[in-house]
């Protein structure tokens, strides 16, 4: 889930930011821990959006990869239908079997087409079962101006996001680390050992010429434009920018390096935890585990402009005072509240790293038999 993120004061960007993706028809820049946005325009219009697409398809790749749905060494066997799509591609021959991790690159460097439906084919036995996966996901992600008609972006009636809604699978797909190191390439082979290799060359120029870029993924078709969402990291800060309906390329990289050279020379980030931290104990009433230990999934942190120290900044993990088993693993369970002074900063949503099961009566009475004894 993506956090509500409540700034103490709105920061007000100066004019020259706001004339900073000027030829975009949808633009958004946001921090990509905290999940603030620093700068946006238009981003909840809802717009065609292109290769950007295979966002979607490689969060779930992703998902099911960190899940143990799917290894990366699982071998991927290319279908005629896949086969048979047209712009961009690694022209797949039908029946040509490729592993998961090559068909990813096929995606993230050279955004193939026929890659994203091989892909999407294996994890979801069909192009259009994998879509119905999209969409479940954009849905539990908040993605509001979101319709996914295809895993690979190419032109379909009522195929359309928004600036906002890619920045945040954008931001989910980046909590997969492993991401960055497709995304971030900008050159690799295919079939390296074939008398046919084929070179790959990275779509987003940015991940070659921006210091820290590293992802995620270009799109264009005549309806859409030149859209891009791009990530970047310095010292322990990354953002995500994403403009839509660009007029050409050099405008496209232009305004999006502008929007990171704004931020990273006019913000920091504050951390709270860094991923694997301990973050405190859940009690769980009548579960088999009547205790459950939480850890920081990911980094959380605050955004702040630079020259504010930060002072005064706390944080308070409030849990759900009465949660009973059965437990869901991802379940709802409270927040992670950041203050300055009494103003609330930022909130994040908690949620289970485990499931459950509710304890026989036998457990129950040996606890609380242990209780009685430890009270007396």
């Amino acid at each position: 889930m993506v956090p509500t993120v409540a700034w103490a004061k709105e920061p007000t960007p100066s004019k020259s930011v706001t004339d900073m993706a000027a030829s975009a028809k949808s633009a958004i820049l946001m921090d990509a821990d905290s999940g603030t946005v620093i700068y946006e325009k238009n981003s909840n219009a809802a717009l065609p959006p292109a290769s950007i697409t295979k966002i979607m398809t490689m969060l779930l790749v992703m998902e099911a990869i960190d899940e143990g749905r799917l290894k990366l060494t699982d071998k991927v066997q290319t279908s005629e239908y896949a086969a048979s799509m047209g712009g961009s591609q690694i022209f797949l021959e039908p029946g040509e079997e490729m592993t998961v991790e090559e068909m990813l690159k096929g995606v993230a460097l050279a955004s193939g087409n026929d890659a994203s439906v091989a892909l999407a084919e294996k994890l979801g036995g069909s192009e259009q079962q994998f879509v119905a996966m999209m969409n479940e996901k954009a849905e539990q992600l908040g993605m509001k101006n979101t319709k996914f008609a295809n895993c690979n972006g190419l032109p379909a009636e009522g195929h359309v996001s928004s600036a906002r809604d890619i920045a945040i699978m954008s931001r989910e797909l980046l909590k997969y680390e492993g991401i960055t190191k497709y995304t971030g390439l900008y050159q690799d082979y295919l079939r390296k050992s074939s008398p046919k290799p084929f070179w790959l060359v990275n779509t987003n120029k940015l991940v070659r010429f921006y210091n820290g870029a590293d992802g995620l993924k270009t799109g264009f078709t005549s309806e859409a434009k030149f859209c891009l969402s791009a990530t970047a990291r310095r010292n322990n800060m990354r953002l995500i920018a994403v403009v839509m309906g660009e007029p050409n390329t050099k405008t496209r990289n232009a305004e999006v390096s502008h929007l990171f050279d704004y931020a990273f020379a006019q913000y920091t980030n504050i951390p709270i935890y860094k991923k694997g931290d301990s973050i405190g104990t859940l009690s769980v009433e009548k579960g088999k585990i009547d205790k459950i230990p939480l850890t920081a999934k990911h980094s959380y942190s605050v955004l702040l402009k630079k020259g504010d120290a930060g002072k005064g900044i706390r944080h308070e993990l409030v849990l759900d005072p009465a949660v009973k088993a059965p437990v869901e693993i991802g379940q709802p369970i409270g927040k992670l509240v950041v203050y300055r002074g009494a103003d609330i900063l930022t909130e994040f949503p908690v949620e289970s790293p485990l499931a459950v099961s509710r304890a026989g009566w036998w457990t129950l009475l040996r606890r609380a038999t242990g209780q009685l004894f430890l009270s007396d």
